[in-house]
């Protein structure tokens, strides 16, 4: 093996599991996740040698890949009857699990540009450069982005808290 490969092989080992987190939370789906991981593990591996930071290269790919699954045909036809047999989710019973499942619902009725740049600044903790740099857009389009993200987020929540207060008085 070639001190190449073993280096990409020590770099996929370490940063493998927040690759897929990361592009689970971008596109709401552990199989289209894993295909986005390997499909920008694959052009990484290509371009290894002559990437100056890896990781940063890795994230933005993961998250493009991870995009353009949730573009793919095949991708709409299965969200287009997803609401005709509903998931029936059991709540774990710890508040935090709770929380990720809210959030995790919630992030899915985001498009994925949005999505993409909240899981980038908010989760990544990327700063407005980076996430800009990442998915190769003007810094305004990530403020905005983030805005309009943040917005509906705080209204779907609000919408959520009012409606629970509603059903205990």
């Amino acid at each position: 093996m070639s001190d190449r490969e073993a280096e990409f092989r020590t770099f996929v080992a370490a940063r493998m599991e927040s690759l897929r987190g990361l592009a689970y939370l971008t596109c709401g789906d552990w199989q289209a996740a894993e295909d986005a991981v390997m499909a920008a593990l694959s052009k990484l591996y290509v371009k290894w040698s002559s990437i100056d930071n890896q990781d940063t290269y890795a994230r933005t790919a993961v998250v493009r890949a991870a995009i353009d699954e949730t573009r793919r045909p095949w991708w709409r036809r299965e969200r287009a009857h997803s609401h005709a047999m509903p998931d029936r989710e059991q709540p774990d019973g710890t508040s935090a699990v709770d929380e990720r499942l809210r959030m995790r619902e919630a992030l899915s009725h985001l498009p994925a540009k949005q999505r993409a740049v909240l899981v980038l600044r908010f989760l990544e903790g990327l700063n407005v450069q980076e996430t800009a740099a990442a998915l190769k857009c003007p810094e305004g389009t990530v403020k905005v982005y983030t805005a309009r993200g943040l917005g509906t987020l705080r209204q779907m929540f609000g919408t959520e808290l009012e409606a629970r207060h509603e059903a205990a008085v």
